[in-house]
């Protein structure tokens, strides 16, 4: 079972959704972005807060995989 240790759900944040280490960065959005064609690079442009284990994270924790 993948730990997801990147990934928070706080009903005071984003209304509870899957978002980024507490941050009001939600999942959903990371992975539309790399659905769409976004880069790694361009996503951490976009959020220069975010580290690219957390993209890594959230592409696993949507995929289902380790």
């Amino acid at each position: 079972m993948p730990q997801f240790d990147r990934i928070t759900f706080d009903p005071l944040i984003m209304g509870g959704r899957a978002c980024i280490r507490g941050m009001r960065i939600p999942v959903s959005v990371i992975v539309g972005q790399i659905a769409h064609g976004a880069s790694v690079d361009e996503i951490l442009d976009g959020y220069p807060d975010l580290e690219p284990a957390d993209i890594e994270q959230a592409i696993q924790y949507v995929g289902g995989t380790e």
